[in-house]
Parts: C-alpha cells; structure tokens; sequence
C-alpha cells in the first residue's frame, strides 16, 4: 500500500469510527459485532479503488474487537485474485466481477466463494481546472482519445471547435480493476488502450498529472474526484441519451452510463468457516450504510443490499457456519 493510500484509509476510517461510534453509542451500542470472543486475522487484498472501504470497514470491526487484525493489501483487483485463488487471503477487493480464467485459476485450487456487492461508483472523467471548452464527452469522444493505437494528442483533435492544447492522459494501470472496466465500458473490449499514456495505481499521481497541465485528462473512481474536487473538474458522459454528470443518484439509477459500476468483496468458504471472517463480513453488510458514507461512496439500493445479505446468508449455510 503506497504511504498516501495508507494515510489516506487512516484518515477516512477515523472519521468512520468517530461517526458509527455515536451512532451505535445512541442505540444502545451494537450486541452481535462479536466482541472480545473474536481474535485472528482477518487478510483482504485486491482493488485500490476498493480499499478505503474495506480500511474504514476494517478500523470500525477492529475498534469492537481488539484481538481481531484486519489487514488491507491493495495489488489492483486482478493481482488480489491471484493471491485469493490460491489461499493467501480470506476476503478480495474487487472492483469489476471476477473474469472466467480468475474462477478457473480458483476451481483448479479447490477456492470456492461468494461474490457480495458492497458500494457503487462513478467512473469519473476529470480535466484541468482551467479546461473551459470541455464541460461532456461523448463515449465516442472517449474511444476516439482512448482506443488501442489511438494518435490522438490534442484537444483539436477530439473535436476541431476545441482549442490547440496538447492532450496529456492518465488512467489506470493495467491490473487494475478500473482500467479493465473502463475500457470495456469506452473500447469495447477489457483491456483494449492505448499505451501511450501515463498508467498508475496510485490515483494521487493522476491528480497531479490532470491538475498541473492544462490539457490534462485522466478518470478513476466518483471519490478520489470529491476528494480531490477543489483541484480538478469532472466532465458530464453523453452515452447516447445526453450529458449525464456523476453523481450517486446516476450512479444508483443507471442514468450515468457506461461508467457506472459495482464495487464488489469475494468471501472464499473456507475464509467463512473462520468466526471473525464471518463476523467481519457480517459486520460489512449491516453497517453498509455508514461505512459507505464515511469512505464517500455511492450508497447500495435496498434491492443490492438484501440480495448481498442474502448470498452470505447461503455461504454461511454452504460453509456449515449457520
């Protein structure tokens, strides 16, 4: 985990605990979080995109239960299968759905688990502050800019009223969880992209790139933009029913597409079986709400919550653990 990563899931999950500490103190406090009965590890790697939420998750299940350690990895979402599919963590961040040779690699292993939805997000396109003759972009816009061999370099380029200013692009790395749903969202294809840009697992580099050129142009998640909005602008995608802004309301209601997106934790069974796994993801789900908000997240629906609720439900019962 790179030091602002850390610092910044330190920073979230504070505000996390200070914000459900009261809640649960007004209620009375919270009898099935497991209490002191709970010690291990708890081992969760995979999307950085998804790892505030699981640092905020792991610093409010820590705070009611000492002796329990959960520890947050972030090797991108492909690289958190690769560890998940062969036994090294109980729990993988993921932020696009696992792909059919990551479930092979995890039959081959004797890895069975359970896909829970946990947040949405907004893929956010953001561009230079004082980039004042771009307020939308179509998808076609995009895949022209994005798409493998791609030659675009200049604003002019993507549309002649644009001006002559040098197009500088950041975006994901490629074992990303975002760069694969981006460019099969934009191109068509998973991880189909130019590769002539400047590709990073550390969003904070892509605020830097796209805030310090004034033809800068990068994405990543709706949060690391409200973190960073005093310093970027976010630009409206027009995916063929006009410019839709991101937003957690057009996150939730499929109006801002393509980019919207699920952001998803994989339980394995044999990381259910152990009482402060099950407890961890339990605690997740019920307090979904709160940890959502204090990591800056797009909220589930109530549909998406029963039905994660309900798919630990049936990996608790296929586990032997209810």
């Amino acid at each position: 985990m790179t030091m602002r990563r850390l610092e910044r899931a330190h920073v979230i999950a504070f505000g996390a605990v200070a914000a459900l500490t009261l809640t649960l103190t007004a209620c009375g406090g919270d009898s099935d979080k497991g209490g002191s009965n709970l010690s291990g590890p708890v081992v969760v790697d995979g999307s950085s995109t998804v790892e505030p939420l699981s640092a905020a998750a792991g610093e409010l299940f820590m705070e009611a239960n000492k002796d329990v350690q959960v520890t947050v990895g972030t090797s991108g979402t492909g690289g958190g299968f690769k560890k998940f599919c062969v036994g090294e963590t109980d729990i993988s961040n993921a932020s696009r759905p696992i792909k059919n040779e990551e479930k092979q690699l995890c039959t081959d292993k004797g890895i069975s688990f359970t896909e829970l939805q946990v947040a949405n997000d907004a893929l956010t396109v953001v561009v230079n502050k004082d980039n004042t003759w771009v307020d939308c972009l179509t998808v076609a816009q995009l895949k022209k800019i994005w798409e493998p061999n791609s030659t675009v370099n200049n604003w002019n380029q993507v549309d002649p009223s644009f001006p002559d200013v040098p197009l500088n692009l950041y975006g994901a790395g490629a074992d990303s969880g975002t760069f694969d749903y981006f460019t099969g969202a934009i191109n068509g294809k998973e991880g189909q992209s130019r590769k002539d840009y400047n590709p990073t697992e550390d969003d904070n580099i892509t605020v830097q790139g796209v805030s310090g050129a004034k033809g800068g142009l990068g994405y990543f998640g709706f949060s690391y933009f409200e973190e960073n909005a005093s310093k970027l602008k976010a630009l409206k995608i027009d995916g063929g029913n006009g410019c839709v802004a991101p937003s957690v309301q057009a996150a939730q209601d499929g109006t801002y597409k393509p980019l919207a997106r699920p952001l998803f934790i994989y339980v394995s069974d044999a990381g259910v079986k152990k009482p402060q796994v099950q407890a961890f993801a339990e605690f997740y789900l019920k307090h979904n709400d709160e940890i959502v908000k204090a990591a800056r997240f797009v909220p589930l629906t109530d549909a998406q919550k029963t039905k994660a609720t309900s798919e630990l439900d049936t990996l608790k019962t296929k586990a032997g653990t209810k």
